[in-house]
């Protein structure tokens, strides 16, 4: 097994507010701020985080959200503009965790807590109102960096200066690959089951697949 190890750049907890994008308002906490201190990590989120949507957003399956520092120079040259960790409205800006590298079901320690792979993001319209681009969404799909899911099978004091260090791999079913049968093979049922096979594959997802 790989030794998966990723050294968090960021941070980043939010609490709902009003944000101005695009002509549009709504309410939403991807807008997120960086925290420097050790705070506590629930089954459902950080200390500090909310979420504004909880239909949609949060969750045991969503408790953190992940996107790859390694991205951000690609988009800084798509966008046209410097972008600051978090501007994705993610709880945790990583480096050295794309999507081709993660697998469904990765745990990770990280402090005191056992963190664990549940599924891709799925990119929304707050995130094209968040950066001022209405083609965001799609391109973020089109790329295939979406960034992606936590949950917390246990909780404890976890904070910026600690890596994330794999200790497990259930699978070797990839964020990329997910996302790949996702958006490009919605029609093939033996590549869809080998996605939805995976017990550690969020239900959300899964239903998503079989539909």
């Amino acid at each position: 097994m790989k030794r998966l190890k990723a050294n968090i750049i960021s941070l980043n907890v939010g609490t709902p507010k009003t944000l101005n994008g695009l002509g549009k308002s709504v309410e939403t906490a991807i807008v997120k701020e960086p925290v420097d201190s050790e705070i506590f990590l629930s089954k459902e989120q950080l200390e500090g985080d909310q979420q504004a949507d909880q239909k949609n957003h949060g969750g045991p399956d969503k408790a953190i959200c992940v996107y790859p520092f390694d991205h951000y120079p690609f988009w800084e040259e798509e966008l046209g503009k410097k972008l600051l960790p978090g501007a994705f409205g993610e709880n945790l800006t990583v480096k050295g965790l794309i999507e081709e590298a993660v697998c469904i079901g990765d745990l990770f320690q990280w402090g005191e807590a056992q963190v664990q792979v549940s599924q891709p993001r799925k990119p929304c319209h707050k995130l094209a109102k968040r950066l001022e681009s209405e083609e965001l969404p799609k391109r973020v799909a089109e790329t295939g960096k979406t960034g992606f899911y936590l949950r917390v099978l246990k909780e404890g004091m976890v904070s910026e200066s600690t890596p994330l260090q794999l200790i497990k791999r259930y699978s070797e079913i990839s964020i990329a690959r997910v996302n790949n049968v996702y958006y490009e093979h919605q029609y093939d049922e033996s590549l869809i089951q080998e996605v939805i096979a995976v017990p550690e594959l969020a239900a959300s997802w899964k239903d998503m697949m079989k539909e």
